[in-house]
């Protein structure tokens, strides 16, 4: 989660007045905040572009006419921000993501206006190889070129374990984008860009170790306003092997197949719920360490939808995917849960949905 103070977390639960900041970077430098009546900010683990935005305006003069216009789509970005207004008058604002402006569109005469927005693994998405592109060393290395090569200006902060991977080669018209995803796992990571534009690499939060940042408690004082609960065995599976096969080198082929081992797991490998396996390959993964960590990063994944949820409470703009919440129920059971996806409104009164990719029961 996003670090705001304790007083931040208190003005969520009170549904205080809401503070919100739309600030354009236009591609001549200029920098001007813009004038808005709405909008959302969506956010989805599971998406390659983990950030988007739709934002409303009621001036119909900013719809551009030609491509030198401030609101042009040839560069622009945009940094959305929400938080609170306290009674003192301050604010404490959370960063939403830094966007590149993709649209502008609205009614010339009465408006509104929408712009709508995308993080910036986009911009790198975009960048197909227009030659053969090769990547080899060692993977957080690999991924920062990448990045770097179309971004020269791009932050990359590594917070996973690194370690060497094997020459891959991309065909031209190849996704850049697919390719640092492609490298992240060889690590047992993701990558993704920040709440400031700044590019991650990770490991998913393990839900049965990571402390909970955020509780979500039915009654007074609490943010809670309503859940669904549900669990699913479709595409649901308790065993990866991952494999990797290099024919550019002399290694020998490596795989590794990771289980689930934990006996209260209701996908446990040896109980009732049988072997289900998916399979992961990449000419990336010389070793078998390396295969282990890939088949750990996905089956996190692979196992999450069992149990799920649609967690409604008051919006906290500063949760971000994969962090691990406490929901305290009306009843008094408690759960924890991780989060996967959610939409942050900008205006007053908006839905605030959280959807969790895995849940466990909290003792």
């Amino acid at each position: 989660m996003y670090a705001v103070s304790a007083r931040f977390l208190a003005a969520i639960a009170e549904s205080g007045p809401l503070a919100t900041e739309v600030v354009l970077f236009r591609t001549d430098g200029r920098v001007e905040r813009l004038e808005h009546t709405g909008g959302s900010v969506t956010v989805d683990r599971g998406q390659a572009v983990r950030r988007t935005c739709s934002i409303t305006l009621a001036d119909t003069s900013l719809i551009p006419r030609t491509p030198t216009d401030k609101l042009s789509v040839y560069g622009a970005t945009l940094r959305v921000s929400r938080g609170v207004q306290y009674s003192d008058g301050s604010q404490e604002l959370v960063p939403l993501g830094v966007f590149r402006v993709d649209s502008v569109t609205g009614d010339i005469d009465d408006g509104p206006v929408t712009i709508t927005g995308k993080g910036l693994e986009v911009v790198i998405a975009d960048d197909k190889f227009t030659a053969p592109y090769k990547a080899s060393g060692n993977a957080v290395a690999a991924v920062t070129a990448l990045i770097q090569s179309t971004i020269p200006t791009a932050s990359v902060i590594n917070r996973a374990t690194d370690a060497a991977i094997g020459p891959r080669t991309w065909d031209t018209e190849g996704d850049r984008w697919a390719a640092v995803a492609e490298v992240a796992t060889a690590i047992g990571a993701e990558v993704y860009a920040d709440v400031d534009g700044v590019f991650v690499i990770a490991e998913l939060p393990d839900l049965l170790t990571s402390t909970p940042v955020w509780t979500i408690a039915a009654g007074e004082g609490g943010a809670y306003v309503s859940a669904s609960r549900g669990m699913t065995a479709d595409k649901v599976y308790n065993a990866v092997l991952a494999r990797g096969e290099n024919t550019e080198t002399s290694v020998a082929p490596v795989s590794s197949l990771v289980v689930d081992n934990d006996p209260t797991s209701p996908t446990y490998w040896s109980g009732p719920f049988g072997h289900r396996t998916t399979f992961y390959s990449s000419s990336t993964l010389t070793t078998t360490a390396a295969c282990t960590a890939a088949a750990t990063l996905k089956l996190r994944t692979a196992m999450a939808p069992n149990a799920s949820a649609d967690i409604s409470s008051l919006p906290n703009p500063a949760l971000e995917p994969g962090d691990v919440i406490r929901i305290l129920y009306p009843d008094g059971s408690k759960e924890l849960h991780q989060v996967q996806s959610f939409s942050v409104p900008l205006d007053v009164g908006g839905d605030f949905t959280i959807a969790t990719i895995s849940a466990k029961e909290d003792a």
